[in-house]
């Protein structure tokens, strides 16, 4: 069978479409799943890249769609047919974080073998059910960026209707966060370097936009289009170059979702600014199987699909990387067999 692998010690141009071993029939407590889609996200980049180092000749990518062709002895929760989507920690189940979230030691296409490969056999918690109506590709866009949005904003946020949610750029985890927030009655302020990406976003519900290209000082306009108040919380993908903006934008009592590392890993930040808002800032990555599992039930409800930008082949892996790295998307990225 084919699959996408990545030779140590990584770099864009050691991606390989390879053929391997098929994974054979599931044992107790496994399903077999044929994958046909799967999306990009800067974990993966990273990974690929060889920023964060990985056994030589991994499977790439976390996310993964496709169908059920076989399951264990002992699974009860899906049977052959069924549509399936992934999880990025398979470990943990509910709740608050376990200590299994705290690496990527058993996440796909990172400390294990991921999702770009046409079949796959893995433990029943390794997926989830798939969205009723969902196309592979679309649901493939839920593993990682959709759900972290939707953590940010709905498990760790508690948004509520009314309040105000500021997105940072364009990418996948901004457009599925101004999704829910919107599907939510929420009001959403989004930020771009691009004019032409603000109208989009508009055109997706976004009811204020900032360029900070033009407007550095964004903090200062998000608090202006809050009548002074500031937004109620801000979905952090920037890292270090926007920390101290998003302090100011938040209002005081607001939440800050931590979520991107873009600009780098070091912040330089007040914590006076932090004393005086009395924020929650809050790190996260990605969410606990139960979330996706209530987050489908979500999508299904809410009716809205994710934003693709742009589907690549697997064996196009590797420009389908180039073309994240060059940040011209809007949303998702996919990869279909």
């Amino acid at each position: 069978m084919k699959a996408v692998t990545l030779k140590a010690p990584g770099g864009l141009e050691n991606i390989t479409l390879s053929d391997i071993a098929d994974p054979g029939r599931p044992g107790k407590g496994e399903i077999r799943v044929a994958i046909k889609a799967s999306s990009l996200n800067f974990h993966d980049l990273i990974v690929a890249s060889g920023q964060f180092p990985t056994q030589d000749g991994r499977i790439l990518l976390s996310d993964g769609a496709g169908i059920v062709e076989e399951v264990g002895e002992g699974v009860e929760a899906f049977k052959a047919g069924d549509a399936v989507v992934s999880t990025f920690f398979p470990n943990w189940p509910a709740g608050k974080p376990v200590p299994a979230a705290g690496s990527f030691a058993h996440t796909p296409g990172d400390g294990v073998d991921g999702m770009a490969s046409e079949y796959v056999v893995r433990s029943e918690n390794a997926f989830t059910h798939a969205p009723q109506g969902w196309s592979h590709t679309e649901s493939a866009t839920i593993t990682t960026s959709a759900l972290t949005a939707w953590r940010a904003l709905v498990t760790d946020g508690q948004l509520k209707a009314g309040e105000t949610v500021l997105v940072q750029g364009t990418g996948g985890v901004s457009v599925a966060a101004l999704q829910i927030a919107k599907a939510m009655g929420a009001r959403v302020i989004a930020t771009s370097s691009s004019d032409e990406k603000l109208a989009a976003v508009r055109a997706l519900g976004a009811d204020e936009t900032i360029n900070y290209k033009t407007t550095p000082q964004w903090g200062d306009k998000a608090l202006a289009l809050t009548q002074g108040f500031g937004v109620d919380h801000v979905v952090e993908v920037g890292g270090p170059a926007t920390l101290n903006e998003s302090l100011k934008a938040v209002k005081v009592g607001g939440h800050i979702a931590q979520i991107g590392i873009l600009s780098g890993d070091k912040a330089d930040i007040s914590v006076l600014a932090l004393l005086a808002k009395q924020v929650q800032l809050k790190g996260l990555i990605v969410a606990s199987r139960q979330d996706q599992i209530d987050f489908v039930k979500a999508l299904e409800m809410m009716g809205k699909k994710p934003v693709i930008d742009r589907t690549f082949n697997y064996a196009e892996l590797s420009e389908a990387f180039r073309y994240q790295q060059s940040g011209a998307h809007l949303g998702k990225i996919c990869v279909t067999w």
